[in-house]
């Protein structure tokens, strides 16, 4: 059985390290773009963060004064038992984040939409926001923080069948050339899109694809992942750099997830996470073992099962034994 002490001193611990230290793999997207950016401005910006990030690992300070909206997505093996059960895992979770609020520090975001009511916490109805999924088998848990920003770098278009690839390109330009113009997103950055599924479905998955995938990890369906590479190309041909000054660093990453929709519409949501990419993740044993890393290994085979049975593929088994 999994403490559930163990969970909320894990989740403090995720809470600072989201914050403060950048994940390898946005770093390394970074300094690749830093070779290839040509443009002044977006240059001297992109080695500026570099150096920030630099600065706040080593003064153990948050990398953006802005430490967005903390939440978190829990993955549960199917055997996992968690003492006092999930509602006992969501006050952890509430507690963690009220105290990283005050340790790390963390900027209290979080207030009451109408009453403006602020607890200086970060807590509060329906936040920090909580997910779930599931797997076969494991008695261990994956609790992973993602810090991202919570006003703009998001729009949403109900496509149709007949606006093919070609009206997804049209979205995506749209978007992130009004993330760049507006000032709505802070680039470079990791792009997520959902396709498919209901409206909120969509949302879901299009944040989830920007938040919990790293730079360089394609969609396993080919066709998608070329898609992926496509739209990460034109995303920084459009003539913007970093924080939207002219250059070519507009998008570290493209990443796409979908989900079965409705047949006469195509539902799509457009996500940019920032250049402070703040993800953390620890997976915790019920031995009391905690292991922490910064890929979140959200997006399962099983979880983009498509069938009624799940059956594991051959090289999953092999992966496992």
């Amino acid at each position: 059985m999994i403490a559930v002490q163990l969970i909320e001193e894990t989740a403090h611990a995720l809470m600072s390290r989201a914050t403060i230290d950048i994940p390898a793999d946005y770093l390394a997207g970074i300094k690749a773009m830093v070779q290839r950016e040509e443009g002044e401005l977006s240059s001297f910006v992109l080695r500026a963060m570099l150096e920030n990030y630099e600065a706040a690992t080593e003064d153990r300070r948050p990398m953006c004064a802005d430490t967005g909206v903390p939440r978190y997505y829990v993955k549960s093996g199917n055997e996992a038992r968690i003492e006092g059960g999930y509602v006992a895992l969501e006050r952890a979770l509430r507690s963690a984040t009220a105290r990283a609020t005050k340790d790390v520090p963390m900027r209290p975001n979080r207030v009451h939409p109408l009453w403006r009511t602020d607890h200086d916490n970060n807590v509060g109805i329906n936040a920090p926001e909580i997910e779930y999924s599931f797997e076969p088998d494991g008695e261990w848990i994956d609790v992973t923080t993602v810090h991202k920003g919570g006003l703009f770098g998001t729009d949403y278009r109900m496509l149709f069948p007949g606006d093919g690839i070609d009206g997804i390109k049209r979205f995506f330009l749209d978007s992130v050339i009004a993330f760049g113009k507006r000032g709505l997103a802070c680039q470079p950055a990791i792009i997520g899109i959902g396709l498919g599924g209901s409206k909120d479905t969509s949302m879901v998955l299009g944040k989830q694809a920007a938040c919990l995938r790293t730079v360089g990890e394609a969609n396993p369906d080919l066709r998608i992942a070329e898609l992926e590479e496509e739209l990460k190309e034109l995303g920084n041909s459009v003539g913007m750099g970093a924080m939207g000054f002219v250059g070519s660093s507009m998008v570290v990453d493209c990443h796409i997830e979908v989900g079965y929709t409705h047949t006469g519409g195509m539902p799509m949501s457009v996500h940019a996470f920032c250049l402070s990419s703040r993800r953390a993740t620890a997976r915790i044993h019920p031995d009391g073992k905690v292991e922490h890393r910064t890929d979140p290994r959200w997006f399962t085979p099983y979880m983009r099962r498509d069938t009624v049975e799940w059956l594991p593929p051959i090289e999953d088994d092999r992966q496992l034994a």
